[in-house]
């Protein structure tokens, strides 16, 4: 087995890219170092693309490119295929073949492992190889070993994440510096952590295929993306936001994951966060996974979720997990992996239940909050604080500003939508969910 383990690995990158750059340069510059730790020898063999400019620019060694992706998939000296192109088309495809090829895969793109993981999974176990995904839900944050190792003696029962870094960048500007998310966006643009079309990130989509893939591990089941309402960051007002602060909230773009009585409540979504929550803390482009586990209790996972470096400390991880043979017998024997997830309730997401910030502007004049209170105790809506500002964003509408109890999104929707067509109120308005930090089932 010793010398066995010595055996050179070979590994090929597909995509000369940022992380495909990093995780080879990762690869170069610690190989000593890897195999003082692991014994192995791991042999960076190949670079695919059909564009090499930023592989010079990062002073990668020419002898390794190729443009041909047949002829590195016939090598029998290569044993992995590190997939970084990205998408959901030719990506594809790279990795089907790599698979048909017998070659073990790992891959950063979450994207198409939340739409076409199962069928992949299914194709690497019928050639007997293995995929690793760490670095495509967290970046450099090693939240899959965890979910599929470090915590498998539990029933996890919650996952609250921030996902996405942009998104997380926005709104610290928004929340820190007082700046619109226009110009939050366009200051996250000029720094190069938004791209000039932001909207996979921006949207709650990006997040959304994270939560596909940690959902499934963290729960062992069946999840479809498309069974995740989606609602992005791009129409949050910066009024909402200096208004939630004072109020002791704090916005972020969170993805959840929620064991209740009617199934597994998921969600990605704009809410609000006391400002004591563990994860209204999360600033800037950081990430952060906040993990509810029958008996270990709040586990929380924290780092860079992007980032040419920290992505590839994830996919080197992969590599070497692989290459040692621990991932694949977790690949082989668990049941968590999204092909042989179970079949489970998914909640109706109107059936959900949260505290509620509501925000509209009214004309100033009697009878209009009694108007809009009548309209939220009719659906069974208690109301928890409600603040009539006089600072006038128009000069004939003030704002009110109402924060509810615990109540139904199907109420609250049905509330809110009959309070916008009051002829008092401005369609302008806003409702945001207040979520409460989970309660741990170690205090009962």
């Amino acid at each position: 087995m010793e010398d066995g383990m010595k055996m050179p690995f070979g590994v090929a990158v597909v995509g000369c890219g940022t992380v495909g750059n990093a995780a080879a340069k990762l690869l170069l510059s610690q190989s000593d170092i890897l195999r003082e730790k692991t014994g192995l020898q791991i042999s960076l063999r190949a670079l695919v693309d059909i564009d090499f400019d930023r592989a010079r620019a990062a002073g990668l060694d020419e002898g390794l490119f190729s443009e041909n992706l047949t002829t590195v998939l016939a090598d029998e000296g290569i044993h992995l295929i590190i997939e970084t192109i990205g998408g959901l088309t030719i990506a594809r495809t790279i990795i089907e073949k790599a698979l048909k090829a017998s070659k073990h895969v790992v891959s950063a793109n979450k994207a198409l492992l939340a739409n076409y993981g199962v069928e992949l999974f299914k194709l690497a176990r019928k050639k007997e190889v293995s995929i690793g995904f760490e670095a495509s839900c967290g970046g450099g944050i090693p939240i899959v070993r965890a979910l599929a190792d470090g915590l498998l003696a539990n029933s996890n029962e919650a996952i609250y994440g921030i996902l996405n870094g942009t998104a997380n960048f926005i709104l610290t500007e928004m929340t820190q510096n007082a700046k619109t998310y226009a110009d939050a966006l366009k200051q996250a643009q000029t720094y190069g952590i938004a791209e000039a079309d932001p909207k996979l990130d921006v949207s709650g989509m990006d997040s959304a295929h994270k939560l596909t893939l940690l959902a499934s591990l963290a729960f062992g089941a069946k999840i479809s993306l498309s069974e995740i309402p989606v609602k992005g960051i791009d129409a949050l007002d910066s009024f909402d936001v200096s208004a939630g602060l004072e109020l002791g909230y704090v916005p972020k773009l969170l993805a959840i994951a929620c064991q209740t009585d009617k199934g597994l409540e998921l969600a990605v979504r704009p809410a609000f966060l006391a400002e004591t929550h563990p994860l209204a803390r999360v600033s800037g482009v950081f990430n952060a996974i906040s993990v509810y586990g029958s008996d270990v209790g709040h586990t929380m996972y924290y780092g860079r979720g992007a980032g040419g470096e920290a992505t590839a400390s994830a996919v080197v991880s992969d590599v070497i997990s692989i290459a040692l043979g621990t991932w694949q017998l977790l690949f082989s024997n668990l049941s968590i992996w999204p092909d042989r997830g179970r079949n489970i309730q998914i909640a109706d997401f109107r059936e959900s239940t949260h505290r509620q910030y509501l925000r509209f502007f009214i004309e100033d004049k009697s009878g209009v909050v009694a108007e809009i209170t009548a309209a939220l105790a009719s659906r069974g809506i208690g109301i928890k604080v409600i603040v009539l500002r006089e600072d006038r964003p128009t000069s004939n509408l003030v704002p009110i500003v109402i924060t509810t109890h615990e109540a139904r999104e199907r109420d609250i929707s049905e509330a809110f939508e009959s309070i916008i067509t009051m002829s008092s109120v401005d369609k302008d308005a806003a409702r945001i969910p207040i979520i409460d930090e989970q309660i741990e089932s170690v205090r009962r």
